[in-house]
């Protein structure tokens, strides 16, 4: 606090003077956005070798570096949370899923189903929801980013806005290297994600998996390894096994909803988790009149979701509709991954 108070002291006068009297290099990094950004990659030099990061996966990632205003530029125009109520659910299902999505989701699992079938077995993971995921992140490997990951996730820490993710994130890839993960392969989006499930370079330390046994967690290209690692990634984040991620449902008209409103913040993405109501077993809900429209157990815990308003669909959500929340929190790409899954597997 006392640091703080020090700072309101600060009148716009003393600002001017700092600046008419500041040197002219630091002139020149306030009018150029890169003017200290090889410096900063010294920075995180430093903060690698003291991470255990090899000179030689150091150099590899950052000899060569520039700052990439386009990326800036990308993050910037992202969307932020606007007030108000979101748009429906269904026009974003159509934009985002549609039938082309579902129809290759189709043929993926059906070209794949010895692979799928296998993995499925060794992670408990549906292999519809592993295709789901596939599909909606790459579109079926067919949209998988060809940024230098490096490059962008440097800008992106540099920039400062969320240094501490990117910058992570960036020794995170040097840590890769260190894996022995090639150069060249190090390809992805503007944001750092990559490869065919879109992960970040700490969730592949994390959760990359080889499947098909070459000793190369190839996410990039092998099938095996994606389906893999998308499997680990759910695992790891909680999913049980025999549980549906929830199912539609239908309510009575006179349920009073504000008995059922959720009134706890969660620590994670408040914003997502408000709009559920609180949780009951499905024999709970189904004494206040609201009815699965598919198969779940009666002891299963079960929090209802109605995206377009009440009585506009109605979901009832399980523990497994959260750890796909865990992969992108967002209501509406959970749900449309879970709806794309259910239809992939019709």
């Amino acid at each position: 606090m006392k640091f703080l108070r020090k700072i309101r002291l600060a009148s716009p006068l003393a600002v001017g003077v700092a600046l008419l009297s500041a040197p002219p290099a630091q002139l020149a990094a306030q009018s150029d956005p890169a003017a200290g950004f090889q410096g900063y990659l010294q920075l995180v030099s430093a903060k690698a070798r003291g991470e255990g990061v090899s000179q030689q996966a150091i150099d590899s990632i950052l000899s060569g570096l520039s700052y990439n205003p386009r990326v800036v530029s990308l993050d910037r125009a992202q969307p932020g949370s606007s007030p108000g109520a979101p748009p429906p659910f269904s026009s974003y299902y159509v934009k985002h899923i549609g039938a082309e999505r579902i129809n290759l989701g189709r043929a993926a699992m059906a070209s794949n189903a010895e692979l799928t079938s296998r993995i499925e077995a060794q992670y408990g993971v549906p292999r519809k929801m592993i295709v789901a995921i596939w599909g909606k992140e790459t579109f079926y490997g067919r949209i998988k980013g060809d940024f230098d990951l490096a490059r962008s996730l440097a800008t992106l820490a540099y920039e400062g806005r969320r240094r501490a993710l990117f910058e992570g994130e960036l020794i995170a890839l040097m840590k890769m290297a260190d894996r022995g993960v090639p150069r060249a392969r190090m390809l992805g989006s503007w944001a750092g994600a990559f490869g065919n499930p879109q992960f970040l370079p700490s969730v592949y330390l994390r959760v990359a998996r080889d499947g098909d046994g070459d000793g190369d967690a190839d996410i990039w290209n092998s099938r095996a390894d994606t389906f893999a690692s998308i499997a680990n990634y759910f695992r790891d984040a909680g999913w049980r096994p025999g549980e549906p991620w929830g199912v539609r449902a239908s309510t009575p008209a006179g349920l009073n909803r504000s008995l059922i409103a959720n009134r706890l913040e969660s620590p994670s993405c408040p914003a997502v988790h408000n709009r559920h109501s609180v949780w009951k077993t499905v024999a709970e809900w189904r004494a206040l009149g609201v009815v699965p429209q598919g198969a779940i157990a009666d002891q299963t815990m079960a929090t209802l979701f109605e995206p377009d308003g009440p009585g506009n669909g109605i979901y009832l959500l399980t523990g497994n509709y959260r750890v796909i929340l865990q992969y992108n929190c967002s209501n509406y790409y959970a749900l449309s991954v879970a709806l794309l899954a259910d239809e992939i597997a019709r």
